[in-house]
């Protein structure tokens, strides 16, 4: 073929073209559900990890929200990204302890002490133990931990509330399953399952004595209406852990992957320090509300209520001296 200068031009041009931006890789598509309201803290920190990830790896990431399940119903989320089908969720210790059994032990109660403990244990070598089982039987990589909540006793009467002995024969209102209500006679009371939506009705009329929640659902649903003090036991520390498929993990370069979990860090720990922000002020406005708001012995609490864990059949499936080694993490 004869070669001429318009051919040379349009040889150097294609050239050009084939090295340049334009033949750049299209943005990586990650698509997230999750069942929250917008409203909801560890909703609005998704679009923390979205603006972070826009700004370290500027169109190389696409990331799509899908909130109040729109995309994938609450607990489906998981089986949706071991097959790929969904690119990232935030999943709790509950969810994945139907498959892997040991992650029942973040489910019980006084084992985490609070955020930091949260974070401290999640982030270090416990955390890596637990978080490889997710990979191998889910096809699920854990990016990191955020905070869900803290849930404390919320009672009608004045006894004081010290030691779970205080609690003998109150009737607790605990959410229905075998797990809760163990949790509630761990505390030392009568455990009483009842629906979320007949709570305030049984608590008015002295069906309940009390119930359990975090302060923003006890403000939501207001129970202080109805009750005249909360015991802040803590005795759940709840978590929710934000994750992404495997096969979407396989896709990215090291860099990327770096700059995920970066981002997924950034995001939880915005989610975190607003919850507990809200949780402090929300002290205020239950005490401005004409309740008693107090921190009983929560040591007494603890002890008593890891030893009912212990003896019991959910330490079956639990890796020896677990519970030691997260009591041990400062």
């Amino acid at each position: 073929m004869r070669i001429t200068r318009r051919t040379a031009l349009l040889g150097a041009v294609a050239l050009a073209t084939l090295s340049g931006p334009a033949f750049a890789a299209d943005p990586l598509k990650v698509r997230i559900s999750s069942p929250a309201v917008e409203t909801d803290w560890h909703a609005r920190m998704l679009t923390v990890f979205k603006d972070e990830l826009a700004k370290s790896a500027p169109g190389e990431f696409d990331v799509e929200i899908h909130l109040n399940a729109t995309l994938f119903k609450q607990g489906t989320e998981p089986a949706a990204m071991e097959r790929g089908n969904l690119d990232m969720a935030m999943i709790s210790a509950q969810d994945i302890a139907k498959i892997v059994p040991a992650w029942s032990v973040f489910t019980a109660g006084y084992l985490i002490r609070d955020t930091e403990h949260q974070k401290k244990v999640f982030r270090g070598p416990i955390g890596e133990d637990f978080y490889k089982p997710v990979s191998e039987k889910m096809g699920i990589r854990v990016l990191d931990v955020g905070y869900l909540g803290t849930r404390q006793l919320n009672l009608r009467g004045t006894k004081e509330i010290k030691t779970p002995a205080d609690l003998a024969g109150v009737k607790l209102r605990m959410p229905g399953s075998d797990a809760w209500l163990f949790l509630g006679k761990a505390l030392g009371a009568n455990a009483t399952p009842v629906a979320f939506g007949e709570i305030y009705t049984a608590l008015q009329t002295g069906a309940i004595d009390g119930q359990d929640n975090p302060l923003p659902t006890d403000k939501a649903a207001k129970f202080y209406e109805v009750t005249n003090q909360i015991v802040l036991t803590s005795h759940l520390v709840d978590a929710i852990f934000l994750s992404m498929s495997e096969k979407t993990w396989a896709k990215l370069s090291d860099a990327q992957k770096a700059k995920v979990k970066a981002a997924a860090t950034k995001a939880v720990d915005w989610n975190t320090e607003n919850r507990l922000k809200d949780e402090a002020e929300l002290v205020a406005f239950f005490k401005e509300k004409g309740l008693k708001v107090y921190a009983p012995d929560v040591a007494a609490f603890r002890s008593t209520v890891q030893k009912a864990y212990l003896a019991s059949e959910f330490a079956k499936d639990w890796p020896a001296g677990i519970v030691d080694r997260v009591n041990a993490v400062k």
